[in-house]
Parts: C-alpha cells; structure tokens; sequence
C-alpha cells in the first residue's frame, strides 16, 4: 500500500482520523480487511443499567406568580418571584459575560428593595395555570421600583438588570413563563387535564438555531419520518405519567418508540434509565420537578425533540450529547445549579446557541470496533482467481449541509475531512473494483483520481444528465457515478454510459406514453458500465454502478431506469461476449532496481493469459453496485434476482411505459445480493429517521461465489450516535465490501467414437 501522509498507520492506529475535538482510542488493524481467525460478528450487548441513585438533594423550587399591573397605560403582565435568593440567582446569571468566555469572576447584584415583594406563589395559587392578579397601583407601592418607568415587556422586573450592558431576551422570558406553569402543574396528569392549553402554549420561534439552507438540488435518499406520520399509524403518542410520585421509570415504558410527547414531570426521579435514547420520536419530553441529578449521553439520540424541560431539579451539569438535538427550540433548565458558562449562553442567546456551543465542542463517541469480516466458504486453492469490490455512497459535498445534518459537527461535515476519511478506507480495504456514487466531477478529477493512482488505480466517471446544459463552473459540481479498477490487474476494454432519461424517450414503444415525459424523462440519474479484462487469467467482467432515484413516491420510475439499465447490460454483454482477444496487456512497469549485493530482483510479475471466450453475454461475470434507493420488500429487489416481474406489480402502479407494462419486465442474468447470504445488512443508510438497506452489490451467481463480506457497524456503538455522518463514518451510507471466487469454466465434453483399426478408418473414408 502506498504511504499517505495524512493517514500514517503506526501499531495501534485505525483509518479513522484524528480531529481537534476528539481524541479517539488508538485499536490495532491488519493492513488490509482480511477474513479474522474468529468470523462471527459481535453480539449485540446492551445492559440496561441506570445511573446509580444518589441522595438527593434539597430541591427547593421557586414559586413565580403572574401579575397584571393596573397602571393604565402601563398594562404589562410583569413577573415577580417570591425570594431573596432567586432574585439574587436571576441577577447574577443576568450579568454573565459573552458566551464561550468562561469567566468565573461574574458579579453579583443584590437587591435589598427585594425583600418587600409580596410572595403570591402560594397554595391558594398552586393549581391554577396561568393565574393572573389585578392589582392597584397602591397595593405595589413598596415594589414601586421595579416597575418604573423601564420595566421589561416580557414581564421581567427592570431593576434586576440594573447595570446590565442588554437586558435578556425574549427566549429567556419565555423560559421563565414555562418555568412557572410547571410549577403550577402540579397535580397528578396535570398536561393531560390541560391538553388544550398546553397545545396553545408558545415556545421560541427558531427552528433549529440555524437557518434552514434552501436546498438547490434534490438530495437523493428516503424522504425522512415526520413524527406526524407516526401520530397516522397510532390512536396514542402522548403519555402523561405527571404528579404520580414515581421514583423508578418502569423499563417497559421505554418500548413505545411511537410516542411523541411523555410528561414525567412533579415525580420523584433521581435518573433516567439510557433506554430513554430508544424514544426517538419525540418532539416534547417534560421531566421538570424532579430530583434529577444528572442526564444520560443517550438522551443525544432524540434528535426531533422541540422542547426538553428540566425546571426544578438538581442538575449541576448537562451532557455534550445535547448537541445532537438540532431542532430543539426550548431547553428549559432554570431552577437547576448548573454552571455559569452553560446559563451565560442560553440567557443572552438563548436554546440555539447552548446546543451548537454542546455540538461543536463535543469529544464526540470513541471510535466503533472495526466491522466483522464474515467469512461464508474458505478459500482452498489459492491459485483460484478471486475478486473484491467495494460500492460506497460517499455523499456529495454540497448535499452535505448543516440544514440537512444538524446532529453533525460542522469540522466532521467539512469536505476537508470526510474526503480524506473515504478515502483512508478505500486504500484500507485495497478492493480491485471500486465503485462511488454521489462523487462530483471536482472531486473525481481533483482529488480522487490523482490520489487513488498513487494505490494504482484507474477511473471512468460520468455526470448526471444536468452537467450537459451548464457552464463549466457549476457543471464540475454535478455528482455521478464512478467505478476505479486496479489498473495492474484488469485493463479497460470498453466503458458505457446509461442515461436513463435519453434512451426512455427514444425508445419505439414509448412514443406517445405521457408519464415518460412527465415522470422519467425529469430524472436525469445515470448509470456507468466497464468492460475489463483479467490481464493474468484472461477472464472478463463486467461491472455496472448505478444511482437510482431518490424520492419513495416514485416507485414506478425507480423500476423503469433499473428496467432500462438491465436492458441496455444485456445488449452489451452480447456485443462484448463476441469481442475479439485482447493482444496488448503486458502493464508498463519500471525496470527492478538491485536488491542486496548489487544482485537484481526477481521480476513477479504474471505473464498474461489469452483472452476468454464466451458463447452469450450472461455466461461473462457480472457485479452491479450501486444506490438503489430501495429496501429488499421493492419490485427492484424482486426484478433483479427473480430475473422477472410482471406489469401488475403494484409498484408500476397504473402507468404505462411501453412493452414493460404491457408484457412485464425480464433480463437474463442469474444475480443474487451478496449480502443475502446473511440476510442482508442491518441498514446501509443511517440517519435519525430513516435506518434501512438502500445500497446492494449484485453478482452473477452462474460465474462467482461469494466468499467473504463486510460486516455491520457494531450495535454498542450506535446506542449514543443518532445518525452518520459522523468523525467516523464521512456518509450517511456504509460502504459495502465483499470477495468472490471466479468459477471454473465447465468444458464441453466431446464425444469420442471407437476406434477399430484401420479398416474400419478406411470404410468410414470410404463412406
């Protein structure tokens, strides 16, 4: 393997890089993914063992009562707590400097005109949401002070920011507004008595802290779950467990992963269990009012939260994994000892800047065991032709956003980094087949062709359709497929590009048929298709890497462009069974140096064989790799090892498409997915909300045996990583890697006549 400096391996080292935030432990690897003495893929292992209980400590909410000050002009609701010592919190976290400075010397202001406040925070109050006081000026007198004449609208007194350079913001007011209904909320199944009102309750207006990027270009993967499409599939998603007293969460209520909303509030809880990070679909989760003294890192993995409450607990610090929760909108930690920096931030700006200060400073997860090679039949000769190849969605910079990755650290979504992580694993894995989806035209003839020529590596790479129709500038960004081959193994004999788009419209028995036009003809995925010679043995293969469409409501249309690539396979595979031999495959290599004591070195090189023959297309060995964008229960999945579907298939839907759904879709390959041997992959697509299996390798069962596969990620380490990309894993797809032997040819047996001497020679001549 050529030396890459950027990825120096000493003892102990994995490809995965180093990054500023994170110092990942340091495990040993082979040179290359080889079959390990044990085969068997790690068990899943996930004990369930809660934080241990510690006692708790003195909780003492504080009790802040809504006034409606009777002033006229000055008709402002303003809020007022009911202590010294709260005031005195509230004023010193008001004074903390910038974000991110960590000053530890933040002034206090005290306020002795506090004192004369009126405490209306009491039991006759307790139960009342959003209880409002009407008040004389006379009856404030005392409190005057507070209240004139720059009191805040939100409702804060304006003398606690006495001295203040700004006064807080709105999110903060907001905050203290929900801090006081949770207080209030203290009855047993308090939301659920209150749904309505809790439903009209406002929360700060962002979205996610940063500004959803308008996406110029479609971002081919699966439409993403919305937790309303979990509510369609489900009489209840909310639970309402408040005010019971509740010391222990029950393991079982961690199993309804449908749930959207959970109140577990006004209990007696001293820690959530990690199987809280199963809840994933969660927009609302209320623990306020408990005895809480510290959160799991799992609580990272509910990534559609919008609000998370933590009022009134004993919390004196909050996990890094918090960062991943992109679209939350309201972290309410007020009533917690939390530490000044953390209060700094969220109190001058708010929940969006505290959760990417926890996103970007995050140590991130240790890095994930390296997967399992599974070895499925041991290699017995070793003079048998074998082939490896590898397919890898490596995602396309510029559909790697933070809009779209908000989980993501924006270092581990930088292009810097993740092209450098791909391709330390593709010299890692050394496959002789490589085929990348999502690579743009920079990126291939920039810096993948140049880089992987250094491991002796050849490219063939085309865009989508668009590229044809722009200006150089921003057809360079266009991504497409393409496949790389070692280039001292296999010589290139041909090359093809399938675009899907151009040949439906010109094909004969399309003319005329609307949803060509209207539903395929947009699409503008292509595939690309080599023609390689084994330069040793003589063998030939053909490899296909393709990119289907993205979007799950065209079902019909994925199975027209998987219809038209294995048409357009099987033409050429007919051409190329009848290609002449190839007379010029001798590699141009160096002269060999000297070795020791000026004694030349052995030349290793094989000799070519002569060129095979073969009698059909479907007898050549054939590997498909790509994206299909669709899960083993599609009719792409059935069609292409089934060899055969019918034009009732309901993903065709009742479109019409020429002789495919009139006579139904057929091709002459015998293929199987490699990784059906073991069921397939848990997913090759990871993301919050979407985990399944997009990306296949396809070979030809009737020419290779597939011997060894790429196992899955391990499971211990997905259990605190709510979606790739990550620092470990540069793509929200896995790279698939799999060995195959190539079978023997089966020689015809000729028929031998008897031979009875030579007179029976001459009466045959004769004859």
């Amino acid at each position: 393997m050529a030396d890459f400096s950027a990825y120096q391996r000493g003892a102990g080292q994995t490809f995965y890089p180093q990054h500023a935030q994170n110092t990942l432990h340091q495990r040993s690897l082979p040179n290359r993914a080889r079959s390990p003495t044990n085969s068997g893929r790690i068990p899943f292992n996930n004990p369930d063992t809660p934080s241990p209980s510690r006692s708790p400590g003195p909780q003492s909410p504080q009790s802040y009562a809504m006034f409606n000050q009777g002033h006229g002009h000055q008709g402002h609701n303003v809020m007022m707590n009911g202590g010294q010592s709260q005031h005195q919190r509230y004023a010193m976290q008001m004074n903390l400097g910038k974000p991110f400075q960590h000053s530890q010397n933040h002034q206090h202001h005290t306020h002795n005109t506090h004192h004369q406040q009126q405490d209306h925070g009491g039991a006759n109050h307790g139960n009342q949401y959003n209880h409002q006081h009407t008040i004389s000026s006379g009856g404030l007198s005392n409190a005057q002070p507070h209240f004139a004449p720059g009191h805040l609208q939100n409702g804060t007194p304006g003398s606690v920011h006495s001295g203040l350079s700004k006064p807080p913001n709105e999110h903060w007011a907001e905050q203290l507004q929900l801090a006081q209904r949770a207080r209030e909320m203290t009855q047993s199944h308090s939301h659920a008595r209150n749904h309505p009102s809790v439903n009209k309750s406002v929360v700060a207006g962002t979205t996610n802290g940063i500004q959803k990027e308008v996406e110029k270009e479609e971002r081919n993967r699966p439409a993403a779950q919305r937790a309303e499409d979990v509510k369609e599939n489900h009489i209840w998603t909310v639970l309402d467990f408040g005010g019971q007293s509740l010391k222990v969460a029950t393991p079982a209520l961690f199993q309804y992963t449908f749930l959207t909303k959970l109140y577990l509030n006004t209990n007696k809880l001293t820690f959530l269990p990690a199987t809280i990070g199963k809840l994933r679909n969660l927009t609302h989760l209320d623990v306020s009012l408990n005895e809480l003294r510290m959160l799991p890192p799992e609580i990272g993995m509910l990534v559609n939260l919008k609000q998370l409450l933590l009022f009134d607990n004993n919390l004196d610090t909050l996990p890094f994994e918090l960062g991943s929760l992109y679209q939350l909108e309201m972290l309410g930690i007020e009533g917690n000892p939390l530490p000044d920096d953390f209060k700094s931030i969220i109190i001058e700006h708010g929940t969006v800047e505290l959760i990417k200060y926890f996103r970007e400073n995050a140590q991130g997860p240790d890095p994930p065991p390296e997967r399992d090679w599974v070895v499925l039949d041991d290699i017995t000769d070793p003079s048998q032709e074998t082939i490896t190849a590898l397919s890898y969605n490596i995602l396309c910079d510029k559909y790697c956003t933070q809009s779209q990755y908000g989980y993501t650290p924006s270092a581990a979504l930088s292009w810097d980094h993740r092209k450098e992580t791909i391709l330390a694993e593709l010299r890692e894995r050394n496959p002789d087949i490589i085929c990348l989806q999502e690579i743009d035209q920079e990126s291939f003839n920039e810096f993948f062709r140049g880089a992987l020529a250094h491991n002796d590596y050849k490219g063939v790479f085309w865009p989508k359709g668009r590229a044809k129709t722009m200006a150089e500038k921003e057809a360079k960004l266009v991504d497409g497929c393409a496949i790389f081959y070692n280039n001292s193994k296999y010589i290139l004999l041909e090359k093809q590009l399938i675009d899907f788009s151009n040949i439906a419209i010109n094909r004969p028995d399309m003319k005329g048929e609307h949803d060509i036009f209207n539903r395929v003809m947009p699409r503008d995925d292509v595939a690309v298709v080599t023609f390689l010679e084994n330069r040793a043995t003589g063998s030939r293969l053909i490899v296909g890497n393709v990119h289907v469409f993205w979007n799950p409501s065209f079902t019909d249309v994925k199975l027209v462009q998987v219809a038209i690539l294995m048409e357009q396979i099987s033409k050429h595979a007919d051409r190329w069974a009848k290609f002449p031999p190839c007379t010029d495959k001798v590699v141009y290599r160096f002269q060999n140096g000297d070795g020791e004591e000026d004694q030349e070195l052995p030349d290793t090189t094989q000799e070519p064989g002569p060129s095979m023959e073969y009698s059909k297309g479907s007898q050549i060995p054939l590997l498909l790799c790509g994206d299909f964008n669709s899960l083993p229960t599609s009719g792409i999945y059935e069609l292409i090892t089934h060899g055969a579907l019918p034009n009732s298939h309901k993903d065709l839907g009742s479109r019409r498409y020429g002789n495919f759904t009139r006579d139904g879709i057929s091709h002459p390959f015998s293929l199987k997915s490699s990784y059906s041997a073991i069921n397939e992959l848990a997913f090759t697509n990871y993301t919050p909300n979407f985990v399944g299996v997009l990306d296949y390798i396809w070979y030809s069962a009737n020419t290779l045996q597939v011997v060894g596969l790429l196992g899955d990620v391990d499971k211990d380490y997905l259990q605190r990583v709510p979606g790739f990309p990550n620092w470990h894993f540069p793509s929200d797809h896995l790279a698939l890697y799999a060995q195959y032997l190539v079978k023997g040819r089966k020689e015809k047996k000729q028929v031998i006549e008897p031979d009875f001497g030579p007179s029976s020679r001459d009466r045959d001549r004769r004859t």
